[in-house]
């Protein structure tokens, strides 16, 4: 009785876990599909208004040229245009308005960024696998979480310091490993900004940061590093935030659930490791190493998809 009662217990406790996955994972999934909508939507306007600024903008050129040549064969024009051109202050307007175009056309572009990187974050992943860009995936997720980093109030902004080596486009999940990019960049923007109180980073004298780099591991792999320096872990919060419904956060603010699926995206799904290496007081480090193709004998088709893209 005491046996079954256990073995009752476990399933209990893995019917629990599941079912908190898959609620979790659902959020996800209608993350992504919101994103994606969104960007859809954005996409076309966006493209119609960035695509008739050049236009625009030349034809503005074509007209100031025509004003000017005006001015230089007919120097002496009526009094009312002449109360037109100093009521509109010509001289000021045919120097702005360039100006103001060239800044919408710089509008317009980051738009059409922000757009791009919200398609690639909500990437919905097929049945197999496809070649993505980890850099690509990095950066969408970077300009999700950008808002979070910028300094409110008393608190100061986050440096985020990027070096990326050269990696080959990697077999993968793009849109899962969009989540582990997202999960983990989001618990170091917590943990700095739990630690940032004003008068301690200045006695300190640091200033909060995350380091993201990566590069060609040995054994043809995609070594991805996310630091902070921040508070750092103890040995026991360490040895559990893999697990299940672990959080240090306060109650409502996290589910636990973050760091073991991304856990189970980079070592079951993809065959990769993740590790975490921290010490109390020197900042977090999360290392995460993917193989960039899943098979040896898929090396010759991995690089005939590559020649592809």
């Amino acid at each position: 009785m005491r046996e079954k009662a256990e073995q009752l217990e476990r399933a209990l406790q893995k019917l629990q876990e599941t079912q908190a996955q898959l609620v979790h994972t659902e959020k996800l999934s209608a993350l992504g599909e919101l994103t994606a909508g969104i960007a859809h939507e954005i996409n076309n306007p966006i493209n119609f208004i960035n695509a008739n600024i050049s236009y625009a903008t030349n034809y503005v050129g074509d007209l100031l040229d025509l004003i000017e040549l005006y001015g230089k064969y007919y120097a002496n024009p009526g009094e009312e245009i002449s109360e037109k051109i100093e009521t509109i202050e010509l001289d000021f307007l045919s120097e702005d308005l360039p100006k103001i175009m060239s800044s919408m056309k710089v509008g317009t572009d980051r738009i059409c960024a922000i757009v791009a990187s919200m398609r690639n974050f909500s990437r919905i992943d097929r049945d197999a696998m496809s070649l993505a860009s980890i850099h690509e995936g990095i950066d969408s997720t970077l300009l999700i979480l950008q808002h979070r980093l910028k300094g409110v109030g008393n608190n100061p902004a986050i440096q985020l310091i990027k070096e990326y080596g050269d990696l080959p486009q990697v077999e993968c999940y793009a849109g899962q490993l969009n989540q582990v990019f997202m999960n983990i960049i989001s618990n170091a923007i917590d943990v700095l900004r739990e630690s940032s109180d004003p008068s301690v980073l200045k006695l300190q004298q640091r200033v909060p940061t995350i380091e993201i780099s990566t590069e060609l591991g040995e054994g043809d792999r995609a070594v991805i590093r996310i630091s902070d320096n921040g508070p750092g872990m103890t040995e026991a919060v360490k040895s559990q935030i893999f697990n299940h419904f672990f959080t240090t956060k306060p109650a409502g603010k996290g589910t636990g659930l973050g760091l073991s699926i991304s856990y189970q995206i980079v070592v079951e799904k993809h065959g990769g490791n993740l590790q975490c290496i921290s010490v109390s007081g020197e900042g977090t480090q999360f290392v995460i190493s993917l193989p960039i193709a899943q098979q040896p004998a898929a090396t010759s088709r991995l690089l005939e998809m590559q020649e592809a893209v």
